[in-house]
């Protein structure tokens, strides 16, 4: 067939990257050709439009064993020879059109790109996104979504530990499904996704191919519109036992000592990982296309090429311990084919029962080398003017503090996440500490270390919104604060950056802002960027979500007797505010669910005064001078002390001292760098001391109780009545 601009444009290639390809092959290419190269230089694989900005990112020191963006995922030294291995990244596209598979084969990429680099996983987080949980459509996608995450982690045998949920109307048509997956290994084990030695035999194992995912990062660097659904043949197909068996094979494999280098076969399947390999060491590979074993007949090249079928692996052996590799994989009853061989000229040359299909230098497909980089327009959007002239005064205090807080609780983005997280195993591995002692981070045993790894998922899309600076350095800074009230200490960060279409100059201005917030607050915390995902064309007819710059970030967790929980535990117990209480409503849920405003300003946040905020809660906590420990975000303090009380079924009882700010604002605003702690009685001196000494302001609001609830003097109930609304909200709008 003859290749013209419009078969390239087909393809999702631009007029200009066609005549570059020509430019760089020095000839027109083929259809196979032109289909790696589209792939390759999709958004997905290539971050074409964001990798200058990925690059002002802090991407080294602290812990940082490899560079950002060197292997399939981060590498952080957590002392006693021992590294912890941890990554996030979406499946929106697919989880939109068929959201069971969509998601789960996200959850199977993710711990892919963990064992495959030697580690071994031991906890799964996600950050989700829905329209209206009223809507029918939204409910469906939900159902599937969490069954889908719920099947495939589970029956893969890694807990799902932690999370969040969110439900804003501009996620209606395109949901974000965001998977995270944290592993731990030992010094001298890790294993490199890259290709040296000519003549070391490449093979290919796991799961047969077939045509399932092809196109599928392509399909992922467009936008969602009536007409993807026949782009259906795009979302993968998942299967936890065979990636069970993977996982183990390949952990095995490591110690034989005959592997050189591997990666999984994740979006853009082979053309990826044998070009990402050949191009880091330099070198290309002769593979012989018709050797992969397939599940389907007569697949083309290019089919064979861009399937994304899940749970495969790549794998350059050293030549003469094929044998001892082969054994490995006959063991575990897992295909291991020998496909190909190392060259040193820097192609890859595809062939076909004989014939070549391909010849492509590596180097000119991959990320770094010569994949395109653009710089976009960006201008501040026209809706910022609207957030800006947000005037607090001309919102009504609230008249009865008691029944919205009633009703603030019951909404989706606030209520218990209950229905979702019994669906998910998450004490499989028995690790995972958080079940039975919750925190504001969920708390594994890295087993072996002597130490554990706190880790958190967290991002308000809404502030970041109406401020894409501060509410990205928000979503940092509230990632830290959860570790550090949970007695951990943050030293890394993995994120996934959810936006429109780049471009659209207002949707680009958003991701510039918010990667210079992300940078400034990673370099105020000391916690690099370790890598992450970037995905783009996030869109509703109507327009693109919120951006969503989600941060997954991981702490050590030095000594378990530092463990911090968030539950009140004895009645006459003493809570104490420690930072400082703000007349600020903006961007709260109660103002944007109660009030029906949408658009109002981002809630107060210093830098400096989160840093001290942290400071001081993480010395309280290794003083031993408090009880618990819980952050103020979505909801405002009242949430939190609710939150606080429902564990142990204990209530409290407190007061605003007066104060002259407003009833609504003091209650349920969200400003930043506030953390509700308690204590003992007799600890308190000491901890205003601090307070003093640190200059963060400690205020006492007054004591817990045995499950009464009183607030200014009014009597609310008992506990129980106000957790039953908080736990079964999203169950009965489900129904």
């Amino acid at each position: 067939m003859e290749i013209t601009v419009k078969t390239a444009q087909q393809l999702r290639l631009t007029e200009e990257e066609f005549e570059l390809i020509q430019q760089k092959l020095g000839r027109t290419p083929n259809f196979t050709e032109l289909c790696a190269f589209s792939g390759m230089w999709s958004e997905h694989c290539s971050y074409k439009n964001s990798i200058k900005w990925l690059k002002t990112l802090p991407r080294d020191g602290g812990r940082m064993l490899v560079a950002a963006g060197e292997e399939n995922a981060g590498l952080m030294d957590i002392g006693n020879d021992y590294g912890v291995v941890f990554k996030i990244e979406s499946h929106n596209h697919p989880s939109a059109l068929e959201p069971f598979q969509g998601a789960a084969t996200g959850v199977g990429g993710i711990q892919r790109d963990i064992f495959t680099m030697g580690a071994r996983p031991i906890a799964s987080l996600n950050s989700l996104r829905f329209g209206k949980l009223d809507d029918t459509k939204t409910k469906r996608l939900l159902a599937g979504v969490v069954h889908g995450i719920g099947h495939y982690g589970n029956c893969f045998g890694v807990p799902t530990v932690g999370g969040e949920l969110y439900f804003e109307d501009c996620y209606h048509t395109n949901p974000l499904v965001n998977a995270m997956s944290v592993g731990i290994v030992k010094a001298g084990k890790t294993v490199s996704a890259i290709a040296l030695g000519k003549g070391n035999p490449v093979f290919f194992v796991g799961s047969a191919t077939g045509k399932d995912g092809i196109g599928g990062a392509s399909f992922a660097s467009a936008e969602i519109t009536a007409d993807s659904v026949e782009e259906l043949p795009a979302v993968q197909v998942g299967d936890p036992f065979q990636e069970k068996k993977l996982l183990e094979a390949c952990l095995e494999v490591i110690e034989t000592g005959g592997v050189v280098g591997m990666q999984d076969m994740g979006a853009a399947g082979i053309i990826c990982s044998t070009a990402e390999m050949s191009a880091k060491g330099e070198v290309g590979m002769r593979i012989d296309l018709d050797k992969v074993p397939t599940r389907q007949q007569n697949m083309k090249a290019w089919e064979l090429l861009l399937s994304e079928s899940q749970e495969r692996m790549l794998m350059v052996v050293e030549k003469g311990r094929e044998a001892d590799v082969l054994a490995v994989f006959e063991k575990w009853d897992l295909s291991c084919s020998n496909i190909g061989e190392v060259t040193d000229d820097g192609l890859l040359n595809f062939y076909m029962h004989g014939e070549l299909e391909a010849s492509l230098p590596a180097y000119e497909l991959v990320l770094g080398g010569g994949a395109p980089q653009y710089t976009r327009e960006y201008k501040e959007p026209a809706y910022l003017s609207k957030v800006n002239a947000f005037d607090m005064n001309t919102v009504a205090d609230t008249d009865n503090l008691k029944l919205s807080v009633e009703a603030l609780i019951q909404l989706p983005n606030i209520a218990s996440k209950r229905w979702v997280y019994t669906q998910y195993d998450s004490m499989v591995g028995a690790a995972n500490t958080s079940t039975n002692a919750p925190s504001d981070a969920s708390i594994v045993l890295a087993k072996g270390t002597g130490k554990a790894l706190a880790m958190t998922v967290d991002c308000n899309s809404k502030y970041v919104f109406a401020d894409p600076y501060k509410g990205a350095m928000i979503a940092v800074s509230e990632a830290a604060r959860n570790i550090v009230c949970s007695g951990g200490e943050p030293i890394g960060v993995t994120n996934c950056l959810n936006f429109g279409n780049p471009y659209d100059p207002e949707v680009y201005y958003q991701f510039v802002k918010s990667v210079e917030g992300m940078g400034a607050a990673c370099r105020k915390f000391n916690t690099p960027v370790t890598g992450g995902n970037v995905s783009f064309y996030n869109q509703n007819p109507d327009g693109p979500v919120f951006p969503t710059p989600t941060i997954g970030m991981v702490g050590i967790v030095e000594d378990m007797k530092n463990r911090m929980t968030l539950d009140f535990k004895e009645e006459g117990d003493i809570i104490v505010l420690l930072g400082e209480q703000r007349n600020d409503i903006g961007s709260s849920e109660y103002i944007n669910k109660l009030k029906g405003i949408t658009h109002s300003t981002a809630p107060h946040f210093d830098l400096d005064e989160e840093f001290a905020l942290q400071q001081i809660v993480a010395q309280l906590i290794k003083d031993h001078s408090i009880q618990s420990a819980h952050d103020i975000s979505e909801g405002g303090l009242i949430v939190t002390l609710l939150e606080s009380a429902y564990y142990n079924n204990k209530g409290f009882e407190v007061s605003s001292n007066n104060s002259t700010l407003r009833k609504d604002a003091y209650w349920m605003g969200e400003a930043q760098s506030r953390v509700i702690i308690s204590c003992k009685a007799t600890s308190l001196a000491s901890i205003e001391a601090t307070a003093t000494k640190s200059g963060v302001k400690a205020t006492v609001l007054g004591t817990v109780t045995n499950g009464t609830v009183k607030v200014e003097g009014e009597d609310w109930g008992n506990i129980s009545t106000w957790k039953n609304k908080y736990d079964t909200a999203i169950e009965n709008k489900l129904k």
